[in-house]
């Protein structure tokens, strides 16, 4: 009689929670955890906090042939790895040369870093390609690291270098998941891992095109496990962050911010895609494709139940379930009294902004003009010198996009005017009701984000339901 296969759980850990020996640590009690439950963890874990910045750094200093300035970040990253190295693992394990082989492994990637940032120099030329390259490492040492460290601690971990099954286009920096050929991959070279209790561990972020390194674009490591427990049929897929979930607005905000203990992989999206950092937006698409609940967990109080994103949660008494912000947004005015009704009018602006790989936030519409919000500040002495061949234009930067996300909002009479008396203080430059009916947005100067955040809490999660909030927090700083 065969075994049954123990349910596959997606654990992705983000920076925070492997930035020093001490994160890795905890990372490795709650893999172990996961374990004692009669799961199967496959880790997929990011660069240690900051790493990528300054491979970023190092690799713009090389383009600029600043040769020194770009080795000496990269030993002072090869410092810290080793430094990690050292306090997490011993040469007391059973082979008796664990911490030599990680010392060495760690050592022959950074020379191959170094290798690459010499040849940058050399050429004096830092292309996409070349960049990706670069920032792989962060993921390519950690994931070595955290390897290492679970076997330490008697964890069957298998190191898997993430390139072999997360298979991209060639669009370097924010290169395309190939799905069909990822999930082939991963029957290939992790299933078999698993099904032998063993615990693959891979970095996020990276992949590979015809061999060639890529990246998916910042925030990818997400990305990375949602595609494998896309690719694997996982039952969870757990993102494992800093923070206790998903919370109704920002808590260096709004102290009093609540976490939201379940929410729809909808409303979890547009909440990303508008600002609020706990979660990559493309995350939620494998997921969703397949119906496979994501749980976002904090590494530093492993206890918490976390954000529960599943695809229909229960119905919630209150009409919004976050309010997120998108900053240093600029609004452009295209004023062209003649054309606007004119066929094509509206496409030979549109192409402008595609031309440029500028993505629009919001657009609002005249008799005369046209109006929309981008995040884009490179691209925009460009984008405008096209547009004035068509039209009159104007831009006003510093801007913020405030995005309040709930259950069918249009439904709910009333709720337009209950937003905007709340803020009445506050001027509102653009207003959005999202087709979806779960969103609503609108523009504000972004010196008044603060106040305007503050005030719609206060009047919309006054009363939370117990059901979907946690209300702990309020009680707590009620009774201090």
């Amino acid at each position: 009689m065969s075994t049954p296969r123990r349910q596959i759980v997606v654990m992705k850990f983000g920076g925070t929670s492997v930035e020093d020996a001490a994160a890795i640590r905890r990372t490795t009690a709650i893999v172990a955890g996961r374990m004692r439950k009669g799961l199967s963890p496959i880790v997929v874990v990011s660069a240690m906090a900051k790493v990528t910045d300054t491979l970023l750094a190092a690799a713009a200093a090389s383009g600029r042939n600043a040769r020194e300035e770009a080795l000496k970040l990269s030993e002072s990253l090869r410092t810290r790895h080793l430094n990690a190295a050292s306090e997490l693992v011993t040469n007391s394990s059973d082979d008796g040369d664990r911490l030599n082989s990680l010392q060495l492994n760690i050592h022959h990637e950074f020379d191959a870093l170094d290798d690459l940032l010499r040849g940058i120099a050399a050429v004096g030329e830092l292309t996409a390609r070349s960049s990706d390259n670069v920032v792989s490492f962060g993921e390519r040492i950690s994931s070595l690291l955290v390897t290492a460290a679970f076997a330490e601690q008697s964890i069957p971990s298998i190191h898997v270098d993430a390139r072999r099954v997360i298979l991209t286009d060639d669009h370097y920096g924010k290169a395309a998941p190939q799905e069909e050929a990822i999930e082939a991959a991963l029957l290939q070279h992790v299933l078999p891992l698993v099904e032998r209790q063993q615990v693959p561990v891979m970095g996020g972020f990276i992949g590979s095109c015809n061999g060639i390194t890529t990246t998916l674009g910042r925030g990818g490591s997400d990305y990375t496990g949602a595609l494998v427990g896309g690719g694997l049929h996982a039952g969870a897929i757990e993102i494992w962050t800093d923070v206790d979930g998903i919370m109704t607005a920002d808590p260096r905000i709004v102290p009093e911010a609540l976490r939201v203990k379940t929410i729809s992989f909808e409303e979890a999206a547009e909440l990303a895609y508008f600002g609020a950092k706990v979660l990559h937006p493309a995350t939620i698409l494998p997921a969703v494709q397949k119906n496979i609940p994501v749980y976002v967990l904090n590494s530093r109080n492993a206890e918490n139940e976390g954000t529960r994103i599943t695809a229909t949660p229960p119905p919630c008494g209150s009409p919004f379930k976050s309010i997120a912000v998108k900053r240093k947004l600029t609004i452009i005015d295209i004023v062209a009294s003649r054309m606007l009704l004119a066929h094509g009018f509206l496409k030979s602006i549109f192409d402008v902004f595609d031309k440029h790989q500028c993505a629009i936030d919001m657009v609002s519409t005249s008799e005369i003009s046209v109006s929309l919000t981008v995040d884009s500040r490179e691209a925009l002495p460009a984008i405008c010198t096209e547009l004035r061949k068509i039209a009159d234009v104007k831009y006003e930067g510093n801007k913020a996009l405030v995005c309040m996300v709930g259950e069918d909002i249009r439904g709910q009479a009333g709720i337009s005017g209950q937003v905007f008396s709340s803020i009445s203080h506050i001027n509102v430059r653009m207003i959005s009701q999202g087709a979806s009916e779960i969103n609503m947005s609108f523009m504000i100067n972004e010196e008044d984000v603060d106040e305007a955040l503050r005030s719609l809490h206060r009047k919309f999660f006054a009363n939370p339901d117990p059901n979907i909030f946690d209300a702990e927090p309020r009680s707590l700083s009620t009774n201090a």
